[in-house]
């Protein structure tokens, strides 16, 4: 392709909008351009990669038996009011209305579309197991759309659905799936992990995301420093075991705590340890006000809180529902003689702790020498703190280290979480109608874009790997009006095309200085560069990646392509 033919409209400055590395890059060098906040349109160059990308993620799900369909992006909100996620999915649903006053949502995600597809057309066990899947354009609300690709209103995802007779079946789906991921991201290059998730508003359990590893990243992942151990920070396991003090228990002590409300100021205060104080919050689950404790120096997490008591909607209490219940402000709860039937929930670290302070439910007091079961009851301990930087890795192999990531893929076992209450059902070997085991795989097509942009970059511009560049080579035309230059670049560019390779042609009448700057911006693997030394046959050839730059001879440069594209 000509470069004076083609649409790479590259920018010298930074918008002032971009505020990441690979919505900048992306911009300045003509890959993509906003539409609106949080939408985008995917330019030459940008759709070449992303075409890509997708190839990659076809052969893979071809190779595990994965059928491609496509579903309609617009639905009805029908299908959303049979599993209750009309109505419970929130702001984030792009709801509408047609000209016959009829509800429609553009699709955020495809469960109930694709599950009442094959309710519809799968009737026996015999059809199954059945993996359908769709690359297309998906609309969420957000909030806040920011960092460019990485969280917009309008995206590309691959999403695939599976459907099975029996848990095994779905096990083993899952499992060709997580292999099958695992292959694409590394296909693509991505420094990654696969790390322990939570299901989210997709519903089901058993749930893994692929984390393409960015400093920039919105999830943090918490992984062990020796094993191949690795969750979302907010799902990683803590231990259920403390060493506990062996001194002897003290009668409690009412401590009179002006002004002093958080744990650093109580803590400080009383000159204790952080880890000696109960910190005690009141949440809203599921509208039952319920006590919750960690240790002073942990922090709780909702997912965590939300899972153990398969609870729906999790938040804080507000003030004025904690004024109501103990007559005191936030910082001074406790758990010390709560009125009767308020449930209390406790992480396992309260269990070890001996002669404690916590909260005395009267504003400027606390209370010490508290002792778990002795001084007030637990209903129920679970995991509910966040892990640590240095906590022992939960598979007893090294400690926990931290680090960002971005999402790029999330893999569910759904079970019957949709099936279920919209009635998709099978007649099994015995006649008998069940409902539909299924599993959900989704992969973010467009956002993966940007996570290579994060990941291949220089303070010059974008560094693409050789399978995905938009094009695999650069050949830059320094003076047009030269005609040993012109002839030279022309016949290159013959050759290196009937060789099947895809060349980006700089012939444009512009300064040379403009074509390298754009150049590497762009970031093509080779840039060819047609010189002062063209009336002698001799071409300089730089590889992006490397920065390294050398002459070649015009003959052997097939031949050396070859070789570096591995194709020798």
């Amino acid at each position: 392709m000509k470069q004076s033919n083609t649409f790479i409209p590259t920018m010298r400055e930074t918008p002032s909008d971009a505020d990441v590395i690979s919505h900048q890059l992306l911009l300045r060098a003509g890959f993509i351009r906003q539409s609106t906040s949080g939408v985008y349109a995917y330019l030459p160059l940008g759709l070449k990669v992303l075409k890509k990308i997708e190839s990659i993620i076809r052969e893979e799900m071809d190779k595990i038996n994965g059928v491609e369909i496509l579903m309609p992006a617009l639905q009805q909100a029908e299908l959303w009011k049979e599993t209750g996620r009309w109505s419970n999915y929130g702001a984030e649903l792009f709801r509408l209305k047609d000209r016959h006053d009829r509800d429609f949502a553009l699709g955020a995600t495809h469960e109930e579309v694709i599950t009442s597809l094959v309710r519809n057309e799968v009737k026996s066990y015999k059809k199954l197991p059945l993996t359908l899947y769709q690359i297309q354009t998906k609309f969420r609300d957000e909030q806040r759309p920011r960092f460019g690709l990485l969280r917009g209103r309008e995206f590309i995802m691959k999403d695939a659905y599976s459907f099975h007779a029996t848990e095994e079946s779905l096990e083993q789906t899952y499992e060709d799936m997580l292999n099958a991921y695992t292959t694409i991201f590394t296909r693509l290059g991505l420094d990654f992990r696969v790390v322990i998730a939570d299901a989210g508003s997709i519903g089901g359990s058993g749930t893994h995301e692929f984390m393409a590893l960015s400093p920039i990243g919105e999830d943090t992942i918490a992984y062990s420093d020796t094993s191949s151990y690795a969750a979302n920070i907010e799902m990683a396991e803590t231990s259920s075991e403390y060493e506990k003090s062996t001194e002897e228990l003290k009668e409690m002590d009412k401590i009179a705590t002006p002004s002093q409300r958080t744990i650093d100021e109580v803590a400080s205060f009383l000159n204790e340890d952080a880890d000696k104080l109960i910190k005690t919050l009141i949440f809203n689950i599921d509208d039952e006000l319920v006590v919750v404790l960690v240790r002073g120096d942990h922090d709780i997490s909702d997912i965590k809180l939300k899972n153990t008591l398969d609870a729906k909607s999790v938040e804080l209490a507000t003030e004025d529902d904690i004024t109501k219940l103990l007559s005191c402000e936030v910082g001074s709860i406790g758990p010390v003689k709560l009125p009767i039937g308020l449930k209390v929930i406790a992480d396992h670290a309260i269990a070890s702790i001996v002669n404690g302070v916590c909260g005395a439910n009267e504003d400027g007091y606390h209370i010490a020498n508290v002792n778990p079961d002795r001084d007030f009851a637990i209903d129920k301990y679970a995991d509910l703190r966040f892990i640590r930087e240095g906590d022992v890795s939960p598979d007893g192999e090294g400690e926990i280290k931290f680090a960002k990531g971005i999402e790029v893929g999330h893999i569910f076992k759904l079970h019957t979480t949709y099936s279920k209450p919209m009635n998709a059902t099978f007649l099994d070997e015995n006649g008998k109608a069940k409902p539909f085991i299924m599993g959900c795989y989704g992969i973010g097509v467009s956002r993966i874009l940007a996570a290579l942009a994060e990941q291949f970059h220089d303070e010059n511009g974008l560094k693409w790997p050789k399978n995905l560049a938009p094009h695999d080579v650069h050949l830059v035309l320094v003076n047009s009006k030269d005609e040993d230059q012109q002839s030279l670049a022309d016949e290159l560019y013959t050759i290196l095309k009937s060789y099947r390779y895809d060349v980006l042609y700089d012939d444009r009448q512009e300064r040379p200085g403009v074509k390298f700057i754009d150049s590497d911006l762009i970031g093509l693997p080779i840039r060819i560069t047609v010189g002062k030394r063209a009336s002698e046959g001799i071409i300089e050839v730089k590889f992006r990646h490397s920065g390294e730059s050398m002459e070649w001879q015009k003959e052997e440069l097939t031949e050396k392509l070859q070789a570096f594209f591995g194709l020798s």
